[in-house]
């Protein structure tokens, strides 16, 4: 029986996790919700117990008030005695203009795509190295990889994800508890809803997260999802500089 808690449960990838998750787990899943709206957190509890068996818990949480996460953690391990698999899913995608003329949305930007993944790993790191064992997913972005014009604000943040994930899988490693970091790509959802969807680049919720918790299983440290954004991105990262600073990415 895996305890699954997943911070960020609305959100459309960490809702495809669930299922696919639930689907492996049927009837024995235990599942600990957390997102800010309270009705869609028990509708998605609903349709995971009627349709898998599961037993799933809601729990209303402000992910930006970073000082009150490790007393939210701490609510959730109590809620069935602990957690196994804990998905990081939540976040936004900001304006970018928005965010070079006014420092505060840029901070605002941190706060919710790093600092808070931050707190609520740090949290159950305390945790699960007491225990030794646990595995910890969190969701970044290709636009880690490298900072463009375009979107280095959000980029930026979950490029500062991706390490400090380097960093806690390293010291966890010997712990018996495993990191994840996923990276997808363009992903149909609704934070992507002003996007044009036509190229062949973008992929559905279902793909993402059957590759997360493919990665989940078989212990990967780092995904790309789809995994041709792994060939992407290495084109990307390697061309030089003093080139790179030249082109409208």
């Amino acid at each position: 029986m895996n305890k699954i808690l997943i911070v960020g449960a609305t959100s459309a990838i960490a809702q495809a996790v669930a299922r696919q998750l639930a689907e492996l787990e049927k009837d024995t899943a235990q599942f600990i919700l957390v997102g800010r709206n309270v009705d869609r957190l028990e509708s998605i509890g609903t349709d995971l117990s009627e349709r898998f068996g599961c037993v799933a818990t809601s729990v209303v949480a402000n992910l930006d008030a970073l000082d009150d996460i490790d007393a939210l953690i701490q609510r959730c391990w109590d809620t069935y005695g602990g957690v196994d698999i804990a998905l990081i899913a939540h976040g936004d995608l900001p304006d970018q203009a928005k965010c070079e003329n006014d420092w505060a949305e840029f901070s605002r930007v941190y706060n919710v795509n790093a600092l808070s993944y931050m707190a609520v790993m740090h949290a159950l790191a305390l945790r699960m190295e007491k225990v030794r064992q646990g595995t910890i997913a969190a969701i970044g972005s290709v636009a880690g990889d490298r900072g463009r014009k375009s979107n280095y604000a959000y980029g930026s943040a979950k490029g500062a994800v991706a390490i400090f994930c380097q960093g806690l899988r390293n010291r966890l490693f010997s712990k018996g508890v495993h990191v994840l970091t996923v990276k997808p790509g363009f992903v149909d959802t609704p934070m992507t809803a002003a996007f044009d969807k036509s190229g062949p680049l973008w992929a559905t919720p279902d793909v993402v997260a059957k590759s997360i918790v493919k990665g989940i299983v078989s212990k990967k440290n780092t995904i790309y999802t789809p995994g041709f954004w792994w060939l992407i991105m290495t084109v990307i990262t390697n061309i030089p500089e003093m080139i790179f600073k030249r082109l409208s990415l």
